[in-house]
């Protein structure tokens, strides 16, 4: 048993001795032949000219970035008959209106609804005023404060167009959105 001891020992300690000088640092030797010669370098005189002084500029400022007044000439928005349902390409005309009503947060607006001249007073007004609760609800979710907005609805009393026609029709299914004026 003494003898294993013994030697797990020796081996312990050649181990050691293995490792200790495999982590020892490495120098590098440089063969005195492979010296390059230094020849002395000659120099010759530089003529300095002299540049008058020039007043400095104060570093200039990026300017102040413009704020894009807003355009608030707004399309109207359309309805198909009989609907206060939003159409798919108002959604492209509304978002404008959204971000040009953000440049001016202090700004009022009156949204008006419209009908056509078919159906009876009374379903031309509560349809006209549905309309522009839809552009209303629509807008202040997109951002708006609702304060700022009042809805409004007039019926077939305003047509833009000619209620003979099918186009003059199509024309005054609509919203308008106005800037109020201050008082």
């Amino acid at each position: 048993m003494k003898r294993i001891i013994k030697s797990l020992l020796a081996t312990s300690c050649v181990l050691l001795v293995l490792h200790l000088s495999a982590c020892k640092s490495k120098k590098i030797m440089v063969n005195p032949s492979s010296q390059i010669e230094q020849t002395p370098v000659r120099e010759e005189p530089v003529e300095v000219v002299e540049e008058p002084v020039i007043a400095q500029e104060e570093p200039r400022r990026d300017p102040e970035p413009v704020v894009e007044k807003p355009n608030f000439n707004f399309k109207n928005v359309l309805f198909e008959f009989d609907s206060s349902v939003l159409k798919t390409e108002s959604y492209m005309v509304l978002d404008n209106i959204v971000r040009e009503m953000q440049k001016d947060p202090s700004a009022n607006f009156i949204i008006n609804g419209h009908s056509s001249v078919e159906g009876t007073a009374q379903y031309n007004q509560s349809l006209s005023e549905d309309r522009a609760n839809a552009v209303k609800l629509y807008i202040v979710n997109a951002g708006v404060p609702s304060e700022n907005l009042s809805a409004r609805g007039f019926g077939a009393s305003k047509p833009v167009a000619s209620n003979d026609t099918e186009s003059g029709r199509e024309q005054n299914r609509r919203v308008e959105i106005q800037k109020k004026q201050p008082l």
